[in-house]
């Protein structure tokens, strides 16, 4: 029934402009011979493309000149505004009674005198058009016929707007990528522990081997690189495994082999090399000289 309530905008309203194009966007939307529906004023905003203060103005240009009327005791869903095309309704009506005797009647045009059928108010339910609350009850404003629902006539305000706190109690973090608290064996993720506590996994080793790491740095200076690493992580806080892993393997991807034999790296007073303490280059140095002070040259009384 919209395609004829369309057709008497087009062929017989004499609106204009922005008043024309609303018309057509109310008439869009009736759904039976009483040219009555509903519509927001955010939706014909949209329909026709103009502004709020163009659409309103439009409104009261065309109920003042009696092609539209606004049924103030009903509303659509969402509590919509309800119009009427009184002048549709009646040349509507008009049509049909001469159908009535005639299948391909002549109708004389449309006049101002044309009686507007009475609304059946009833009828209009299954649409989702109500009497307003206060009067009849009205069941819940859901759209029954499907079509497009209208908005408030308040300005909606965009959907999760603003900043809210995340549901959950008062331990939770406020950003849930975050591990709920960093501690070993933590039910909130990997374990954790720290640089110190870490141990060398199996594969990490076979990954220090077929890089040729053992090769080049040799059993004591990979274990003297592992403790250098160590006191450097000290400070650190505690990790999962896999972080500490992936740390230390580019640490020793990165460190020198060592650039003395094993035998200055005596500590005084000890004839074999010292076991891997993480002795900067300094220190070393300083230790092999102690050491080579300290060895019998044949010359002592």
């Amino acid at each position: 029934m919209s395609v004829s309530a369309r057709e008497w905008v087009w062929e017989r309203s004499s609106s204009k402009g922005t008043a024309r194009l609303v018309l057509l966007s109310i008439a869009d939307r009736v759904p039976d011979e009483q040219c009555a529906a509903w519509a927001s004023l955010a939706s014909l905003v949209e329909r026709t493309n103009a502004s709020r203060t163009a659409v309103r103005d439009a409104l009261t240009a065309l109920t003042g000149s009696g092609e539209l009327q606004v049924l103030e005791h009903l509303q659509g869903p969402q509590r919509t505004t309800v119009y009427r095309l009184p002048r549709a309704a009646a040349w509507l009506a008009k049509v049909a009674e001469a159908r009535r005797e005639d299948p391909d009647p002549y109708v004389e045009p449309p006049t101002d005198s044309d009686p507007v059928p009475e609304l059946d108010e009833t009828r209009l339910r299954r649409y989702g058009i109500w009497p307003r609350e206060g009067g009849e009850s009205a069941p819940s404003r859901r759209n029954p016929a499907g079509t497009q629902s209208g908005t408030s006539r308040r300005d909606p305000t965009p959907h999760r707007a603003g900043i809210r706190p995340q549901r959950g109690t008062g331990s939770d973090p406020q950003n849930r990528r975050e591990p709920k608290v960093n501690r070993k064996g933590s039910s909130g993720g990997a374990a954790v522990t720290s640089a110190h506590d870490w141990r060398i996994d199996p594969a990490t080793q076979a990954w220090a081997r077929r890089q040729g790491h053992l090769d080049r740095l040799g059993e004591d200076g990979l274990a003297a690189a592992d403790a250098k690493w160590r006191a450097h992580r000290a400070d650190r806080g505690p990790r999962p495994a896999d972080a500490w892993a992936a740390d230390w393997r580019s640490w020793i991807a990165r460190e020198h082999p060592p650039a003395h034999p094993h035998h200055l790296y005596a500590l005084p007073g000890k004839g074999g090399p010292a076991p891997a303490c993480g002795m900067t280059r300094a220190e070393a140095h300083t230790a092999a000289l102690l050491a080579a002070l300290d060895e019998p040259t044949g010359t002592e009384k």
